[in-house]
Formats: C-alpha cells, structure tokens, sequence
C-alpha cells in the first residue's frame, strides 16, 4: 500500500486578510513581486501561485516576509508571516524597513545589533541592493517627527520634590544607573555618554580604519544602547537619546561599509535614518542620506548617488547652514563625477564652492558637519576630476587638500594621495605616481580598512600598461615587502 501525500491545510488567515485588503490574487502577486524588486529580487508570482498559497502551500525564502510587508504597507499595522499563517524566515533584507513607530523602529535596529555581535558571519556577506534604497528615502522625505518617543510614568513630584521609580528606590544613585535594565530610567548623563562614545569611536575609524573597533562598537550598541531605548525617559530625553543613538548607528554603518560588509551597512543606515525621524532632527537625517549617497559612489551607483543626495537637500530646504549645503552639493557633485556627467558635475561643485565662501566664522554648525571645511571641500574636487578624467584639476586639488588636511584624518589623506597618484599618472608623471603610491600603500598596511585597499587596487590597475617600466617594477618590489 503507497502512502498517500500529506493534505494541506487551506490557509484561512490568508484568506481573510485578502478579502480586508480588497486584493485579487493576481494583484497581490503584482504588489509581491514589485517590493522583491525594492530588494533587488526577481520573483515572477502570479495568480497562480497565489492560489497555492490560499491551499496551504508555504512560499519560500524571503516571500513570507514579503507578503507580510505587502499586507503592512496596505491595512496601516504591523502583520507578521505567521499573522498571515505562512512559515516565518529571516529575511535578507531584514533591516531595509522604516519603521511604523518608534517601538519598532526599537525592535527593528537591537535585532540587528544582536546578530552582528554574534556569530552571524553571514550578515557581513550580504549584499547591497540600489533598489533597497528608494522606500527608506521616500519614507523619510514625506514623513513626519513621531508625535510621541516618551516610554514610563515620569517621576512623580511629591511636595515639589522629584520620586525616583518604585525600581530604583534604595539604592544609592551610582547603583541605581549600574542595575539600570531595561525599564530603568535615562538621565541626561546617559545620553552624554553615548555621544562620548560616538567620538572616540569615530576618532579610531579616521586613524585605523573601520575594521579596528567596529564589533565593539556594536556590542557597546547591543548592551548599553538597548537597554535605555527600551529604558523610561520623557519626550525631550527621549529625542536626545534617539539622537545619540542614530549616531552611533550610522557610525556602526560606516565603518562596516568601511571593511566591505556593504548589505549590513545600507541596512544601519537605514535603521540610522529612521532612529534621526524618532529624534526630530531633520539634518541629522540629511547627513545619514549623505553616507548612503557616499556608498552609492563607491559602488559605482551614480544615479542613486545624485537621487539621495537630492532628497537631502529638500529634505532641510535653504535654512540649513552654508556649511551643510556645501556638504550636500558637494556629495550631489561625486554622483555626478561617476556618471561622467561633466556639466551637472561642474554645476554642483560650483554651489558647494559658493556655499563654503557664504560660511562666516559665528555661524552654528552641527557636530557632525565640523569636519567639511576647505581641505574636505578640496578633496570632494579632486575625486570629481579625477572620476571625469580631468587629471590636471584633479592633481591641484588633492595637492591643496593635502596641504591643509589635519594628520588625524588619516585614512581620508591615503584616499587623497591616492587620488594624486592616479592624477599624476594620468599627466604621464609616472615616477612621481609611484612614488605617492608606494606612500599610500604603507599607510593602508597599517590600517583595517577595505576602502583603503580597495583605492590600492585601483591604483595598481591603472599601473599594468606600465608594469614594464623600471618605476613600476621599484613600486611592485616596495610594496611587495609590505
């Protein structure tokens, strides 16, 4: 006797949502396979498979979160696969949502700080999706500060005097913080620490590289930053604390993108950018666009490079300090640069330039902005020219960035060296190449930072018409010692 196949069960919960959707079944394939196409996937369903689903077939993969988000975006709340009765999965691109609400946006961020502090090499392999780019963006463009980020009962005043939380009572104030799990209130030095924190991470990025510090910056993210996101704090704390935490986020982002893990890192900038829209602090959202944007032009992605940095700059209009806008203009520029687009390229480096020179010396300028000054402004066109083949321009710029550039920037100084290695070459100065090359390559040795290798590489690429010449030959035996 054959055993007969086990029977499915129709899938009652899919069912019933359709029908509150008003979806038909080729329409809810249609919506499918648009948002796998947001996520760089070619899925291909129809009605048809539809149908298999309603019978009790499980889809695969990515696709029960799929038509989870699909459901999500159309009934205005938050379902779950297993909402729909599909078996749940971890997503690829778990991470690339905007958050509904702050609590998510809470739940959305520690899932990824957990998996990148563990063993979960394979979300370091993940790979970047252009496409993932668009929702996050348009999100953030057309939406709005949360009304609400409070989490708690606020201390209770008795006879003018604030109560400490029924959890912290009887403890003295430094045992209070140190127990403080989640549920536990944030003061303002809390906060104060996370931004401390931020610099000194920030600080070893620009001298060793993303790679040197980055896992214990997530788990500092994971043990410290969670438990006060899901701590009590009041609306002003709690914009302060998202800020704080944003930062750290996008720094998490940066320097994974800075040793290659470029799926994780568009995933923290977006979480990143949402965290900026729970702190009410539409420049700092800017800003992480402007990372994303800088992602983009590093791999090559120009168009979304330009679209990123556009939506930036109508995002915090003409009232952002001239700083700022030099910085947004600039990064518009770099997209342009890749696409070989020499006049819109010309045109943005030209408002930056005037928007720098409109920069007076009272005027306030976010922490996050101080750095785009002259030689920042310098570089920005030495990469234009040199990406638009203009090897003359470019060699003046990056010499003149170099000049002015603090030595505490350093990796940002091999990217410019590099740039005027490759502009030398390019005028023909091929000793002279080799020599600024063979320099750069012994500063990336001391670093770890993919980025810095990778415009290495680049640069010995351009070198193979010329590996014959004795200057080649002395540069490959330099820095085969390395």
């Amino acid at each position: 006797m054959t055993e007969r196949p086990p029977q499915r069960i129709p899938n009652r919960q899919l069912a019933a949502l359709i029908a509150e959707a008003g979806f038909s079944n080729a329409g809810l394939a249609r919506r499918v396979d648009q948002l796998g196409l947001e996520h760089g996937l070619d899925l291909r369903y129809d009605k048809t498979s539809v149908t298999r689903w309603l019978r009790g077939q499980q889809p695969r993969g990515t696709t029960p979160a799929l038509i989870a988000e699909v459901f999500t975006r159309r009934l205005g709340r938050r379902l779950s696969a297993q909402d729909l009765g599909l078996d749940a999965c971890a997503p690829v691109y778990a991470g690339l949502e905007f958050a509904a609400s702050p609590e998510e946006a809470i739940d959305i961020v520690s899932g990824l700080w957990r998996k990148d502090s563990g063993s979960h090499t394979e979300l370091r392999k993940i790979a970047f999706t252009p496409a993932g780019l668009v929702v996050p963006s348009r999100d953030w463009l057309i939406g709005r500060a949360d009304e609400r980020v409070a989490r708690g009962a606020p201390p209770v005043a008795v006879d003018g005097v604030a109560r400490v939380p029924a959890q912290g009572r009887g403890l003295p104030p430094r045992q209070r913080h140190a127990e403080r799990g989640p549920g536990g209130r944030v003061s303002m030095g809390d906060i104060a620490a996370l931004r401390s924190v931020g610099e000194l991470f920030r600080t070893l990025d620009h001298a060793y590289g993303g790679g040197h510090a980055r896992q214990a910056l997530v788990r500092y993210l994971e043990h410290e930053a969670e438990p006060m996101l899901r701590g009590t704090y009041g609306e002003a704390a709690g914009r302060r604390l998202f800020g704080a935490v944003a930062d750290l986020t996008r720094l998490a982002g940066w320097t994974s993108y800075d040793i290659a893990a470029h799926g994780l890192a568009q995933r923290y900038f977006v979480q990143a950018l949402r965290l900026a829209q729970a702190a009410g602090d539409r420049p700092y959202g800017s800003y992480v666009l402007v990372t994303m944007s800088r992602q983009a032009v590093y791999l090559g992605h120009g168009r979304e490079a330009v679209q990123l940095a556009r939506v930036a700059q109508q995002g915090v209009g003409s009232g952002a300090p001239a700083v700022v806008q030099s910085l947004l203009h600039a990064v518009e520029a770099r997209g342009h640069g890749v696409l070989g687009e020499v006049r819109a390229c010309s045109a943005s480096l030209a408002r930056a330039e005037r928007a720098l020179e409109s920069a007076r010396p009272g005027d306030e300028v976010p922490y996050w902005a101080r750095f785009f000054d002259e030689a920042q402004l310098a570089d920005e066109f030495g990469h234009c020219h040199r990406d638009l083949q203009q090897y003359r321009a470019a060699a003046q710029h990056a010499e003149r960035s170099l000049q002015l550039r603090s030595q505490s920037y350093a990796r940002s100084r091999l990217f410019c060296r590099v740039v005027l290695a490759t502009a030398r070459l390019g005028l023909g100065e091929l000793e002279q190449a080799c020599t600024l090359g063979a320099e750069a390559a012994a500063q990336a040795a001391e670093m770890r930072s993919v980025r810095a290798l990778e415009y290495i590489r680049d640069f010995e690429r351009r070198l193979e018409p010329y590996r014959d010449a004795a200057a080649v030959r002395a540069y490959r035996e330099k820095v085969a010692l390395l």
